[in-house]
């Protein structure tokens, strides 16, 4: 984790439950060390800021301080985010375990999913889904990570193997991170039946871990967030289950679990893709009952509190009793700035959707898995709403930066398509507080001869030769011949290099090579690893069709996006 900068030497004071305040400057071997004073808000439990405060000109803290040069650390995911000290007593590393579930058969990304796990999907030339979480997590302190999975995950492991296990474990250092796949045994003969089904298979693993809380993470969605703050808000309101929350637009909220609260960020309903009048009833309204010193007759405020007897013949609004406020703020709807929401912001995103990450505390897991609901199968649907209405404190976090849930052939396209957004992309690999990390492949810098290339980004070891490329994600080893045009596309390149002993036995024998051949022409497409496109080949889809089923030929289609299968073969003078 980066750490905040200063002239001066510092050494924080880690923190958790309370504000603490110390005094300012200490002597150390004649050396002046600053002592930071770090407080937190209400709105800070919810994805707000922590400030620290440096001052060596008092002997005390003044509350609420800021970092050198004006930094306010902010929990959005940005193309630069900000780097912070989040102070966890616990730390995370020791006292979090992360658990990444892989899904289930990805029959959404099918043909995508055919040949591997969801988790493993490429993604932006140079990754896989699940780096994204995993990266999260080491960004965030959490070195104990495990993954469970039960469909095709053979590549799966060797990908997580190569990228990180020669660097997790060491002397002092018990990281980890490990694929659990989906057994029988003589208690349980079934499979995976759903998200809490995976976690209570591997509850006897998970509970040997000496950690405080398990965060709930899934494989296949892209973001970059500060779990430390996420972990923090939880412990800060005592809660039992935390669930990140995520703002939702109305005509994207009936894909989603949505969720109300109470004026303390505190879950009070659930409701699961909602449709009609139940989606309008899962609306967050914006509190806006505003009057300005005006006193309002006994039978009026009557009536608006429902018989609550006023103190005295009139009841001033500004300022009154906070009873009588909070009765109003009732009848109003919750108030979205809690969490952090600005009123523009509130009134264009009215919903709060779950995005299927939570923060367990570990005495709270074992107690729903095994006692209370040990035929749930599920966390979102059934798990989380069942602690609610027992009156256990179930709380929202919100996050309000980019989020995709990679589920379908669209989602995933737009999404690898929009790291080439200008000026900004939509989610960024060129953060340096929060890299994303993956396989060290140590592939050659990507050549590119009297090419065209715009608004594109370019994976480790192309080899691409007099073509033109737009808009497009280029994974790594493509090789595209003279004469191609790709546009709107992604390539996810090959998984290893063809000889040119290689290409001339395939040239004899009537085949074609691995990457796109001469003078062929892509447009709005998937391009599946090992694929060999001919010569000559036009996908362009100009008849626009929306769904078709041809894998003995090689290719889907899905909302209009072409998708050829890893290894499929094109033949020349193709036309899609």
């Amino acid at each position: 984790m980066a750490a905040v900068t200063s002239s001066s030497s510092i050494r924080f004071k880690k923190v958790c439950g309370r504000p603490v305040s110390s005094s300012s400057v200490v002597r150390m071997n004649n050396k002046l060390h600053c002592k930071p004073t770090v407080s937190f808000s209400k709105s800070e439990l919810f994805g707000g800021c922590v400030c620290v405060n440096l001052n060596e000109s008092s002997g005390r803290g003044n509350g609420r301080g800021r970092l050198p040069a004006g930094r306010v650390v902010s929990p959005k995911a940005v193309s630069d985010s900000s780097s912070s000290q989040t102070c966890l007593d616990p730390d995370a590393n020791t006292s979090v375990l992360g658990i990444i579930l892989g899904g289930g058969a990805g029959t959404r990304l099918y043909p995508l999913t055919k040949k591997r796990a969801k988790p493993a999907v490429p993604l932006g030339a140079n990754y896989r889904l699940i780096d994204i979480p995993v990266s999260n997590c080491l960004n965030s302190n959490i070195s104990k990570i495990y993954v469970l999975t039960q469909f095709n995950s053979a590549s799966l492991n060797r990908h997580l193997s190569r990228a990180y296990a020669s660097n997790m474990g060491g002397y002092k250092n018990e990281g980890f991170v490990e694929v659990l796949a989906a057994q029988q045994s003589p208690e349980n003969p079934n499979w995976f039946q759903g998200t809490a089904d995976a976690v209570r298979q591997y509850l006897w693993l998970f509970e040997e871990q000496d950690v405080l809380e398990y965060l709930i993470l899934a494989g296949d969605h892209l973001y970059r967030m500060d779990y430390e703050k996420f972990i923090l808000a939880h412990r800060e309101t005592d809660a039992d289950i935390t669930v990140a929350a995520l703002p939702m637009d109305e005509k994207r909220a009936t894909a989603f679990g949505l969720m109300k609260i109470d004026e303390e960020g505190r879950i009070v309903e659930f409701a699961e893709k909602p449709k009609g009048e139940q989606l309008k009833a899962m609306r967050v309204k914006l509190q806006i009952i505003i009057i300005y010193c005006f006193y309002i007759p006994v039978d009026i405020t009557v009536d608006i509190t429902r018989g609550l007897s006023p103190p005295g013949h009139h009841k001033q609004l500004w300022g009154g009793d906070q009873e009588f406020k909070s009765l109003l703020h009732q009848i109003a709807g919750v108030d979205t700035t809690i969490l952090g929401l600005d009123d523009e912001r509130a009134k264009e995103m009215p919903y709060i959707a779950s995005m299927g990450i939570y923060v367990f505390s570990k005495d709270a897991m074992l107690n729903l898995l095994r006692e209370k609901f040990p035929g749930a199968n599920d966390f979102g649907s059934e798990v989380i709403p069942g602690a609610t209405s027992m009156g256990m404190r179930v709380q929202a976090y919100l996050y309000d930066g980019y989020w995709e849930d990679i589920g379908t052939i669209e989602a995933f396209y737009n999404a690898n398509l929009g790291i080439t957004k200008k000026p900004i992309p939509d989610f960024s690999f060129y953060d340096r507080s929060a890299p994303i990390y993956t396989q060290p492949r140590y592939l050659p810098p990507s050549k590119m001869l009297n090419a065209d290339v715009t608004d594109s980004v370019i994976g480790e070891g192309c080899v691409i030769k007099n073509c033109k490329i737009h808009h497009s994600v280029i994974g790594l080893r493509s090789c595209i011949s003279e004469g191609a045009i790709i546009e709107d596309t992604l390539l996810m390149g090959a998984d290893y290099y063809e000889t040119d002993a290689d290409r001339r036995l395939l040239a004899a024998k009537g085949s074609v090579p691995i990457g796109i051949g001469k003078n062929s022409h892509i447009k709005r497409s998937i391009i599946d690893k090992n694929a060999r496109i001919g010569d000559n080949v036009k996908i362009i889809n100009s008849d626009n069709v929306q769904e078709a089923a041809r894998e003995t030929d090689g290719y889907f289609i899905k909302s209009g996006i072409v998708t050829v299968i890893k290894d499929a073969l094109i033949p020349c003078g193709t036309i899609i």
